[in-house]
């Protein structure tokens, strides 16, 4: 009988089916957890994962309110315009894929990368991240015939601002551009890639204009393709605007000061409404829209004659003898009689500094009417010295100058009127009884802006008030004030343009079948100090900075119409030969030409 072999030490564990067993149930309970985990704890999240993979939400662009001007002709409108998006879950390389972008489009990788970085946190899953806003047909060509081969990448129609006068009405509408991480972070209805008002009304009525988007739910298959798509909420367009603006005699205005830098104003002094709004140079709004090249900048930037600055608003001038009707105001208001004469004998000496009329050998003995008419600037040396700072001060203030207008723009300034404290608080420095006589002929610290101008003269054509300048029609006029001056006093002011006109230094203005008013202005920027024998050279002979500002305010009546104008162009020299043929042209816009 053979014995059987048992190898000594390798006799079964005792234990060892019970431990298979735990092994197994132990696997089991872990894939049964696992389960759990998936199906119950996780399954809401990951069904909804599934579902936005194959329903997707996409936001669509509502295009800005259009807006035209006070005829009806269109001055802001949308074109479509393509841009590119990339959908971060559908991407299989995201550095390749900003690699080819950077071939297609020529924009810097770093750029693009950068733009990648910041935008991507703040889209929602499946949600196309725009990192480029504005394609050019070559580029959308290309782009689509080489889609399939770069999955998550999706052209974006949207509209995009076009405005058709160029820079006609730059300084009026402003521009639409890319809102910058600032606008984003404060506006989270914004996108990247968005467009928003940077400036003129585009930025002030960006509420208005902007609407709201919508949204639309797509069906994708696995590689992101688009297989079906629902509507879920239209875009509502934004608001559509009609201006005051005249278009045909914005253009004209525009023409006339081609090649000069300054503004002309054209207002309806009942109603606040103003007709022609220009600011020169200008330039073409366009540029900002599809994004300035760094040659475009560079030229605006450093263009010496600042066509970025709104000359209407945001510049502050001395208006020289413009300033002549406010200080008249003054006078009568503070019981000066129109009838004292003052004797004008060309100058005026006050302590070693002599004040000089601009008619060398004076103007004999003058009235207040015959003052105004003659610009003469021994009348208003004499007022300015009896009046005060504090005085004339006050009234000009009560006039509506020293504040902002409250126009529907950005960044209007308020001008300047001086008094004691701000000299003392600009200056540490005490008011000097010389600058009286410079602020009465608008000269020294007093500056304003030509819309100021133009709302003054329209509060003295009114009947006195003061009246907000906006550039949209049909709205009810908003008065801010009244002129603290009698009916009487006030229409002495306006005889005293009519008579500037018929006889004084606005002859240009006149006209046989209208009634016009007008005050010129020449106001110095460069104090020049005259030797005895020495003769002020002539306009053409000095530096450019050195002439003076020409202003012409104005206002015009006919056939139960009126207007007030107000031109100044700087550097122009007088007010009368630089901006009076101006003025004429815009009359004979407004009331054709005189037979």
């Amino acid at each position: 009988m053979a014995a059987q072999f048992e190898p000594e030490g390798q006799a079964p564990p005792r234990f060892g089916l019970f431990l298979l067993q735990a092994l197994i149930w132990g696997l089991f309970g872990l894939f049964v957890l696992r389960f759990w985990y998936l199906q119950v704890h996780k399954g809401e999240e990951f069904a909804q994962k599934a579902r936005d993979n194959q329903l997707r939400q996409e936001l669509l662009h509502a295009p800005r309110g259009l807006i035209r001007d006070r005829n009806g002709v269109l001055v802001a409108v949308n074109q479509p315009a393509y841009a590119l998006g990339l959908i971060r879950e559908d991407v299989r390389d995201v550095k390749a894929t900003l690699d080819q972008i950077a071939v297609w489009t020529d924009i810097d990788l770093a750029t693009l990368e950068a733009k990648y970085a910041k935008g991507r946190r703040r889209v929602k899953p499946f949600e196309p991240l725009i990192l480029v806003p504005d394609l050019s047909f070559e580029q959308v060509a290309r782009i689509e015939s080489n889609a399939l081969f770069w999955p998550g990448l999706e052209i974006v129609v949207r509209p995009r601002r076009y405005y058709p006068q160029g820079p006609l009405l730059a300084h009026v509408l402003g521009y639409v551009a890319e809102a910058n991480e600032e606008e984003l972070e404060k506006d989270p209805t914004l996108s990247l890639g968005d467009n928003v008002g940077k400036g003129g009304l585009e930025f002030t009525l960006e509420e208005r204009l902007r609407g709201a988007k919508g949204l639309r739910q797509l069906e994708v298959d696995a590689t992101g393709r688009r297989l079906s798509q629902h509507v879920m909420r239209p875009p509502r367009a934004g608001e559509d605007l009609r201006l005051s603006i005249d278009l045909e005699l914005q253009a004209r205005c525009h023409e006339m000061l081609e090649g000069q830098a300054g503004a002309i104003v054209v207002m309806e002094p009942f109603s606040g409404e103003v007709v022609a709004f220009v600011s020169q140079p200008s330039y073409d709004a366009n540029w900002f829209v599809t994004g300035l090249s760094g040659p475009q900048w560079e030229k605006l930037r450093d263009d010496p004659m600042h066509p970025l600055q709104n000359r209407v608003v945001q510049s502050a001038y001395p208006p020289g003898s413009v300033f002549k009707l406010v200080v008249g105001g003054a006078a009568l208001v503070n019981g000066v009689s129109p009838s004292e004469r003052v004797y004008c004998s060309g100058q005026v000496k006050l302590g070693r500094h002599i004040f000089r009329c601009w008619k060398k050998h004076g103007h004999g003995h003058i009235d207040f009417l015959q003052a105004l008419t003659q610009s003469c600037d021994v009348y208003y040396y004499e007022m300015g010295s009896r009046l005060g700072v504090d005085k004339i001060s006050e009234f000009a203030m009560t006039c509506g100058f020293g504040h902002k207008t409250d126009i529907s723009l950005p960044h209007e300034k308020g001008g300047l009127i001086p008094t004691r404290e701000w000299k003392r608080r600009r200056f540490g420095e005490s008011w000097q009884g010389g600058e009286n006589l410079n602020l009465a002929i608008g000269q020294g610290y007093t500056l304003v802006t030509p819309l100021q101008v133009a709302r003054f003269i329209g509060a003295l054509v009114n009947g006195g008030d003061i009246l907000r300048p906006t550039l949209l029609a049909g709205g009810e006029p908003e008065r801010q004030g009244h002129l603290p001056l009698t009916d009487a006093q006030r229409q002495l002011l306006v005889r005293s343009m009519v008579e500037t006109v018929e006889q004084g230094t606005a002859r240009r203005l006149k006209r046989r079948d209208a009634v016009i008013g007008g005050k010129t202005g020449t106001a110095q920027v460069v104090r020049l100090k005259l030797k005895a024998g020495d003769v002020r050279r002539k306009l053409e002979e000095m530096p450019y900075e050195e002439r003076d500002h020409a202003w012409l305010a104005s206002f015009g009546e006919k056939d139960g119409k009126t207007y007030v104008a107000v031109c100044m162009v700087e550097h122009g020299g007088h007010g009368g030969s630089a901006a009076g043929p101006m003025l004429k042209g815009v009359y004979e816009h407004l009331f054709g030409k005189q037979k």
